[in-house]
């Protein structure tokens, strides 16, 4: 049977130009990032970029401190510039940067023109030292391939709220996502800023409160136009049950989202803090039951729920979990997901499960560069897989063509986000 699309045809005896279509295909179609970290620049210093940023991020603290004879107190009295510089001694100058979080800082550097061979960290520091933000963004973006990405915005975070306050108009670059962490995980703090912020909420979770907490979850949807609502949560979540995170999630936030028509997205596993010592490195990953996720789904089919979990040995039941139920969108590989081995493994087993119907990946970048190495690393890992799924069916006898690659990796690559958060 002839394939239904037009363009160059790949059957049984093109299996290497397969190959090569589907990895410059892949390439070359632009993404939605559909989770990150980063901010427009009217958000000010949450807008982290350059080298230093790279270097100390907590990826690569955690792995400087397991191997320097510094103590936890005294890496983090130095300034950033000198926490930088040991970074780059001890992991980069010192030893052979092969982690993935060394890497990927090389693969930045390298796609944006710089010469990593020169280990000159220097000559990094002046070359991002006069970058206009707007500017340096657009270019980032056009090395990543990003068409938007989504941001993680916090409505109790005192940095960020008065860009909200002051009109911010926002940024064809950058969606919002509302996260709702403190609301659900730290209800008594929660509450207090609720008040101040000036909402009708009470000490008890009664009608009032209920209403009170609506009201702000439908003012900040609305001035963030957020995508969607989001919350990470600990590895013992569960639903139902008699807390206040369970009250808060039945009576406001998934009738907000339901209302709002947003998806809700769940990121679970994190255990917060299992070395405090290490600060924003110190959070670890504990396995999660999904029995709270099947009674999400199957109770509020009227709302549509994305998730990802953070133990990999969640990951063959959420594609079950995600077979059963049309209103779920798993995505990502996140956190300590986030290397291409365990890219790999879970891309492919998301794909012979859930055919297209899946968000690969999303950057969870805290610093703007890396949505460079994280898109670059990650689309190779894709393309491979794509290929590999695109052989089997030539295989069979079935024939492929470029622009039915195109639709594909481009439902991959974001259209299967768009689609789920518009129906």
């Amino acid at each position: 049977m002839a394939a239904t699309s037009t363009g160059a045809t790949y059957g049984r005896d093109q299996a290497d130009a397969l190959r090569a279509a589907v990895t410059r295909i892949v390439t070359d179609t632009p993404v939605t990032d559909i989770h990150t970290h980063l901010y427009a620049p009217p958000f000010g210093e949450l807008l982290l970029f350059g080298i230093d940023e790279l270097l100390t991020y907590h990826y690569l603290v955690a792995e400087l401190l397991r191997v320097s004879n510094v103590s936890y107190d005294a890496f983090w009295a130095m300034p950033k510039p000198a926490q930088a510089d040991l970074v780059w001694k001890e992991l980069f100058l010192e030893r052979s940067p092969i982690s993935e979080a060394c890497r990927g800082v090389l693969t930045a550097l390298d796609r944006l023109g710089l010469d990593t061979a020169s280990r000159s960290l220097g000559d990094y520091r002046a070359w991002f030292r006069d970058r206009d933000p707007n500017a340096h963004i657009d270019a980032v973006f056009a090395r990543a391939n990003i068409s938007s990405a989504v941001m993680t915005n916090d409505p109790f975070d005192d940095l960020e709220r008065p860009t909200w306050e002051a009109g911010y108009a926002g940024d064809p670059r950058f969606h919002a996502a509302l996260r709702i962490d403190p609301l659900l995980n730290a209800w008594p703090a929660a509450n207090r800023r609720l008040s101040q912020f000036g909402y009708d909420v009470g000490g008890s979770i009664d009608t009032p409160t209920i209403n009170g907490v609506r009201k702000f979850l439908d003012d900040r949807i609305t001035r963030m136009k957020a995508l969607y609502m989001a919350v990470s949560l600990p590895p013992d979540f569960a639903f139902p049950e008699d807390s206040a995170r369970a009250k808060l999630l039945e009576h406001a936030v998934l009738p907000a989202a339901r209302d709002h028509h947003i998806p809700f997205a769940l990121m679970v596993g994190v255990t917060r803090q299992v070395n405090p010592a290490l600060r924003l490195a110190g959070d670890g990953v504990g396995y999660a039951s999904l029995a709270p996720l099947h009674h999400l789904c199957a109770h509020f089919p009227d709302n549509k729920f994305m998730t990802t979990y953070l133990a990999r040995e969640n990951q063959h039941e959420l594609c079950v979990a995600a077979r059963k139920f049309r209103n779920l969108l798993v995505f990502g590989c996140w956190w300590f997901l986030n290397n291409p081995s365990l890219i790999d493994e879970m891309t492919r087993m998301r794909i012979e499960m859930l055919g297209l119907s899946v968000v690969p990946q999303h950057s969870d970048a805290r610093v703007l560069e890396q949505v460079i190495y994280k898109w670059d690393h990650s689309r190779t890992v894709i393309a491979q897989v794509l290929a590999d799924k695109f052989a089997d069916l030539v295989r069979s006898g079935w024939t492929v063509t470029e622009d039915e690659i195109r639709r594909d990796a481009a439902t991959l690559l974001g259209g299967a986000f768009w689609d789920f958060a518009r129906r």
